[in-house]
């Protein structure tokens, strides 16, 4: 269990933080009206402003952390919910910064920067801020945003609320006569199992118990698409896309160019859809089928020490320095490793500027799960590397980058694991491993940003979410995707239920985009060496410094291109080809 209390001793010295940064918070609305005057009282505006929000950050990460580890708990639960209803009062009392900022232009800042010198630490923060011009509203309007985006924020809670604390999944029974709860818990496990009809009645038990409350869940998205849709409006951007990548600078062309490009090669992947039924002797191919690797010896389990080292001798190639840090990571208890009850589901890195780069596992042992610590250890290095080679005003890398640094410790886990197996089974498994892990985060993922593309547009054009259409559609997708040889049936129309990140709208694609970029920066790293290393480097150091387009351009890679997502299909397309080969 990670060691959350490094950042605070007890809820007493957590509650002593907030009161200090809620005087923060007053001393710098006292500034109303002059925040800007002259050189001096903006350096003093920024130096408070980027205090505060540090150590509110602070705050927010371990009340979030610490009601994820137990959700059950009431006392953590009030926590997190103080953090969020603090950060919202102090966004309202603060609401008169950005209008009374841009009430100036950036030749003023630039003007100003001349006379104090010290402002130009934050000139690339004030070109992009001024760029928000058009979207900042007036004081009272702006107070009307904050409150109106923690009521858009609830939805995402409301989601993980019924899921973890309401639900109640079934059991079934597994192949050896025991049960096993159809949660999301056991989610990779149980779609492993080589017993077909124990994965159906998985599959069956957990997307059965989202169908039941597919109205619930339909409401509390479509509320949630709405909020997005409100907010974008009412800032004066065009859609609700245009909105969440203007924020990070990602053109909208990014986006419509990862969707067009995949559907148009997703050739490969009917392929290896139709290998895996052959493959498994199945006369049809269900969702529930895709998980199960296609070599019989494949039931081996990790320790969590055997995970360990498998991930530092993977990465190795990254820096002693890197090295050194992953093991700190181990030691000094970071990590959060293990499945508990009413613990949260899934795999986070989190972290702020002052504190450790924790990372929540729910760890059980499978392959997959050795990847996932991989995976969740590349942002946290990510984090580590921005936060000490970058003040705290650049300090966080984009969330388009965030993917890049995780998948690309995956490839080298990956790369490592097929040069050192033993056996033509443990290639294939691998390989096996690879296509699936593609499958899932670069088509699967590309096929959940089409899905937002086309929910949110119908929410602009003024058409209702409902359950059936959302199923419909779900559906349609999963079978342009996946081919005419798979099986769609009703539950895997009801998937789009237990999504989480379409809680957080244009978020998905970027998992694509990333293992696009992350499967480049691997090539260049282990064809070139050191040369690519460095530059990679730059990139985990660089935090928002560039934005993230030109950020990866430092790493060698041009996202603007479509070049990186064809190459990626032809890296499916070639694993696959490989995979035949060594299973004639």
């Amino acid at each position: 269990m990670w060691d959350l209390r490094k950042m605070y001793p007890s809820d007493t010295d957590w509650e002593q933080e907030l009161e200090r940064v809620n005087q923060l918070a007053a001393d710098l609305e006292k500034r109303k009206g002059s925040c800007a005057e002259n050189a001096q009282a903006l350096l003093q505006t920024a130096r408070q402003y980027f205090e505060l929000d540090q150590r509110l950050y602070d705050l927010i990460v371990f009340a979030n952390s610490n009601f994820d580890q137990n959700m059950s708990d009431g006392a953590a639960k009030k926590l997190y919910e103080t953090a969020q209803n603090a950060a919202t009062v102090i966004g309202e009392r603060l609401s008169f910064l950005a209008p009374e900022l841009m009430e100036h232009d950036l030749s003023d800042f630039e003007r100003y920067a001349q006379e104090e010198p010290a402002l130009l630490e934050f000139s690339a923060f004030a070109k992009d801020f001024m760029e928000k011009k058009p979207h900042v509203l007036s004081d009272a309007m702006e107070q009307m945003m904050v409150r109106m985006n923690d009521m858009g924020s609830s939805f995402s809670k409301i989601f993980e609320d019924l899921v973890i604390n309401d639900l109640k999944f079934p059991a079934v029974k597994t192949p050896d006569g025991a049960e096993m709860t159809a949660s999301e818990a056991n989610y990779h496990v149980a779609l492993m199992n080589p017993d077909r009809s124990f994965r159906e009645a998985y599959f069956h038990g957990l997307l059965g118990t989202y169908g039941a409350y597919r109205n619930t869940i339909t409401s509390i998205y479509y509320g949630s698409v709405k909020d997005d849709c409100f907010t974008a409006k009412n800032r004066n951007y065009p859609s609700a896309r245009s909105m969440k990548l203007f924020q990070n600078h990602i053109p909208e062309t990014v986006y419509d160019n990862l969707i067009d490009t995949v559907r148009s090669n997703v050739g490969p992947m009917h392929e290896y859809v139709e290998y895996r039924r052959e493959k498994m002797g199945l006369s049809d191919l269900h969702f529930y089928d895709l998980f199960v690797p296609l070599e019989q010896d494949s039931d081996r389990t990790y320790t969590y020490e055997e995970a360990q080292e498998l991930v530092l001798k993977a990465t190795a190639i990254l820096g002693e320095d890197y090295t050194q840090l992953v093991k700190r990571a181990f030691e000094e208890r970071w990590i959060d490793v293990y499945p508990r009850d009413n613990k949260r589901t899934g795999a986070y890195s989190t972290g702020s500027y002052t504190s450790y780069p924790y990372v929540l596992l729910n760890f059980t042992g499978t392959l997959d799960d050795v990847f996932t610590l991989a995976h969740e250890l590349g942002h946290s290095m990510h984090t580590y590397f921005s936060c000490h080679n970058q003040p705290y005003v650049y300090s966080s890398y984009s969330i388009f980058c965030a993917e890049v640094a995780s998948t690309l410790n995956e490839a080298l886990l990956s790369d490592y694991l097929m040069k050192h197996a033993a056996t033509k089974a443990e290639q294939c498994l691998l390989l096996d491993k690879k296509l699936n892990d593609l499958r899932s985060t670069f088509y699967r993922q590309t096929m959940f940003a089409d899905f937002e593309r086309q929910t949110h547009r119908w929410v602009e054009e003024g058409t209702p979410l409902l359950p059936k259409e959302l199923s419909k559609l779900h559906g349609e997708l999963n079978q342009i995707y996946y081919g005419d040889q798979f099986v769609v049936d009703e539950a895997l129309c009801d998937e789009w239920e237990r999504i989480p990140h379409f809680y957080t709208a244009f978020y998905v694609y970027q998992y694509a985009t990333g293992i696009a970029a992350a499967t480049a920066i691997a090539k260049r790293i282990l064809t070139m060496g050191q040369p690519a290393v460095d530059a990679y480097r730059r990139f985990l150091c660089g935090g928002s410094s560039l934005h993230p387009i030109d950020m990866l351009r430092v790493a060698g890679v041009d996202m603007e291109s479509p070049q990186p997502v064809l190459d990626t299909a032809e890296v499916f397309r070639e694993t696959l080809k490989q995979l035949k080969e060594l299973q004639k």
